[in-house]
């Protein structure tokens, strides 16, 4: 929002120079990105009448004007402006002034003395116009200092509002601010209510009240297409960024400037049957008043007539129906628009307009008859013409409707440190025009219409806080309860997890919880995601069902900037939609591409591979005291003979494996990216170390070799060996897996080491062959498994 200090300053006028002005908004929460002069350093520049023009008699296009300075002889100047004409006022720099770095001295032009430079509103940095002379009121007094006639002494300030403060959106909510603020009386100009002059009405109907509460319209006739918007206003417009494009569309910025309201005037002879507010039917066109013409959503609401739409409500209007040098009749609406239902439309189409913005983040849903009122009465002082009577819909139901807050002097301490005196809350609050009653915790407090950003106690709390300054809270030393919260023994602190991951040469990385819906269509076709309502930006439109897509788009970033070796992790929130709940789950996820080691001059170059990655996961589930099993299955963004399903007591937990080949092709990533998931929760149920007394006797190590199909997982093979041993068994390793010369085509040789022992005697050779045979015997029996030879 960018503002004239002069022009807040006729509303408020607080004891404060511009800088402190600024560091009061600023430490207010309106932060003040900048304060800019509104005019370039020129001296010496004056109000002049051009007395008369004639010909230069050695230059086409340049003219000997006699232009009078309010002093003396009239000055001769030479002026090669095309608007240049006989008794228009212009500024003009004299001999001795400057503009900028340029000092104006006596000087000839083609043989032709000129004493002087008529000025265009580029010369003198008031705005990019440049085409002619910048043309002054004709009641302008020539020989005034330019300076002081267009108060060019001023500032500009440019403040940046959060998303919340909609109601700073205009020069009647910054004021109140500062006056609340500075505890300086607000006087705003004095509006006046424009009887009806004329009968006429255009017949307004609203068909999507939950989107347009409140619609007024009013006709204006007989305007004067010919009037031009007064200097005064082109000035307030000028220094708030916004240039003047003629009377009517200046009067419309001019009141959303004023009051935050935006408005719109269409051409009411262009207009047929009355107005429709409603939502786009499908195939509907509109050309914009930028010539752009659109294909319309069916969820864009819409300003209509009876034949065709006119707008896109609350965004911009229509070339068809816009202002033009023609217009001699008005129809003047404006409109409450709820924010959620505008949030985003304009950016689907492109385009990014000072009523959207502002529609946006919210308007007073009671300011539009003010707003009308205001326009109009400008209007018929700068145009002329007659009005009707205001035309107004309004859905009653669909209004934002006023709340009491329950606001405790309890809750206040606890958030502030203080609580300040009764009468000061209720002045403070009083001032933002909060109307406060008795309550025996505090008070029950009721905002204004145009502080729709408070809605709950501690928005309050914040706002008392604010006012009273952070500055001037008074400081104490902190002092809480401890509580000694229990922590589980079975739980494993996410830290640890991280820890672990980092040192095996994995790097965390944080993404979006929202995610491209076509890559994660890809990886997990069966779930349909959760769909935002406002995405900020079409690659981001869904809540993420899997940590894969962030960690994908991540490692596609780096490849892209010659990174070979990538090992990302993350943990976070999948959202699944079940039945009606929105179930949230964590989980640690991860990414792996390229070599297993960095480069280093001991060791060659060895690809990662399923193994390795099955190892890190291992790891991570040995350092949380947890043991998974691992099966062969299959997954849709895995490859169908390198995945694996994780689970815990029989319930899936987790996957690993290496990327669909056709799912690497489609996404652009290398074949040989792993990928693992682990549900966080599996963290919370290790198992408890316990003490068990070391046995006295000794161990005994046989080694079992055997044959089996290929396809036979190790896994299972250890189960098998696990159950039919017993409590003797104190340890099993695979140290052998072959396939070749001496095995069987389909068959593969497995070599396990046992360690047997007793607690309470020493095995004998039989105990242990007792042991072995009916292993053996099990596995044959299961697995169809020989012994090898």
């Amino acid at each position: 929002m960018k503002f004239s200090e002069a022009w807040l300053r006729e509303w408020v006028n607080p004891a404060l120079g511009s800088e402190q002005l600024a560091e009061q908004l600023t430490m207010a929460g309106l932060e003040v990105d900048s304060v800019d002069p509104v005019a370039t350093g020129f001296q010496g520049v004056v109000v002049a009448e051009v007395l008369s023009v004639d010909p230069h008699p050695d230059a086409d296009k340049l003219r000997v004007c006699q232009v009078s300075a309010g002093e003396g002889e009239p000055l001769q100047i030479v002026c090669g402006a095309p608007n240049v004409r006989t008794g228009m006022k212009a500024p003009l720099a004299t001999v001795g002034g400057s503009i900028g770095d340029m000092k104006l001295k006596k000087a000839k032009l083609r043989g032709v003395p000129s004493h002087g430079m008529l000025c265009s509103a580029r010369e003198l940095g008031l705005s990019d116009e440049h085409q002619g002379l910048m043309e002054l009121a004709a009641d302008a007094p020539v020989g005034r200092d330019l300076r002081e006639y267009l108060s060019l002494d001023d500032v500009a300030i440019d403040i940046d509002l959060t998303p919340n403060r909609g109601d700073c959106l205009g020069i009647e909510g910054v004021a109140r601010e500062v006056g609340a603020l500075t505890r300086t009386d607000v006087t705003p100009p004095l509006f006046k209510t424009v009887d009806a002059q004329i009968s006429d009405t255009f017949p307004v109907s609203v068909r999507a009240g939950e989107a347009c509460p409140r619609y007024l319209g009013r006709v204006i006739r007989d305007i004067d297409p010919s009037a031009a918007t007064p200097l005064w206003m082109q000035e307030k417009l000028r220094r708030s960024g916004i240039r003047s494009l003629g009377p009517v569309v200046d009067v419309t910025n001019y009141v959303l400037l004023e009051l935050g309201q935006p408005m719109h005037a269409f051409d009411l002879d262009r207009l047929s049957g009355g107005i429709e507010v409603r939502f786009a039917e499908s195939g509907e066109q509109l050309t914009l008043l930028d010539e752009r013409r659109i294909e319309l959503d069916s969820g864009t609401l819409l300003i209509c007539d009876r034949d065709k739409p006119l707008a896109l409500a609350g965004i911009m209007g229509g070339m068809d129906s816009g202002i033009s040098a023609d217009t001699r009749s008005l129809f003047l609406e404006v409109a409450f628009f709820a924010p959620a239902l505008i949030a985003g439309k304009a950016r689907g189409y492109g385009l990014t307009t000072d009523s959207s913005y502002r529609f946006e983040r919210g308007v007073d849903p009671c300011l539009q008859g003010r707003a009308m009122e205001r326009a109009t009465e400008l209007l018929l002082e700068i145009v002329g013409g007659q009005a009707g009577p205001v035309v107004e819909a309004v859905a009653q139901d669909c209004l934002p409707a006023k709340r009491d807050i329950l606001l405790r002097r309890s809750r206040i301490r606890r958030l502030l440190g203080f609580v300040p005196d009764d009468d000061q809350v209720a002045d403070m609050l009083g001032r933002l025009g909060v109307s406060l009653s008795a309550h025996d915790e505090g008070w029950l407090a009721t905002p204004p219409s145009f502080r729709f950003d408070l809605t709950l106690e501690v928005d309050l709390i914040e706002e008392v806080g604010r006012v009273f300054g952070y500055d001037n809270l008074p400081i104490s030393n902190n002092r809480g309860d401890l509580t000694m919260r229990p922590v589980p023994e079975t739980a494993t602190p996410l830290a640890r997890v991280r820890s672990l991951l980092v040192d095996r040469g994995y790097q965390e990385a944080i993404t979006y919880s929202f995610v491209d819906a076509g890559i994660l269509r890809a990886i997990e076709p069966e779930v349909a995601p959760v769909a935002l309502q406002n995405p900020i930006s079409s690659d981001l439109s869904v809540m993420r069902t899997s940590l894969w897509a962030g960690l994908i788009g991540a490692l596609k970033h780096n490849l892209a900037r010659q990174q070979g070796r990538v090992r990302l992790f993350e943990s976070g929130l999948k959202f699944i939609q079940q039945d009606n709940e929105l179930k949230q789950n964590n989980y640690i996820s991860a990414v792996l591409v390229g070599e297993l080691f960095p480069e280093q001059w001991d060791a060659g170059k060895q690809a990662v591979d399923f193994f390795d990655v099955k190892a890190d996961v291992e790891a991570l589930l040995a350092s949380c005291g947890v043991s998974g099993a691992f099966h062969a299955a299959s997954h849709a963004a895995l490859h169908p003979g390198q995945s694996a399903r994780i689970s815990l007591y029989d319930e899936t937990v987790g996957w690993l494996g290496c990327i669909h080949p056709g799912l690497a092709q489609e996404l652009g990533i290398p074949r040989q990216t792993y990928l693992f998931e682990l549900n966080l929760d599996i963290l919370h149920q290790r198992q408890v170390p316990s003490f068990q007394n070391l046995s006295r006797f000794p161990s005994i190590r046989r080694d079992l070799a055997i044959v089996v199909n290929a396809e036979t997982p190790a896994g299972a093979l250890c189960d098998a060996i696990t159950d039919q041993a017993g409590d003797i068994l104190q340890d099993l390793t695979v140290f052998d897996v072959y396939q070749g010369k001496g095995i069987e085509t389909g068959r593969k040789s497995i070599a396990f080491g046992l360690i047997l022992q007793d607690s309470s005697r020493t095995l004998t050779d039989a105990d242990v062959d007792a042991v072995i045979t009916g292993i053996t015997a099990q596995l044959e029996k299961q697995f169809g498994a020989t012994l090898r030879e």
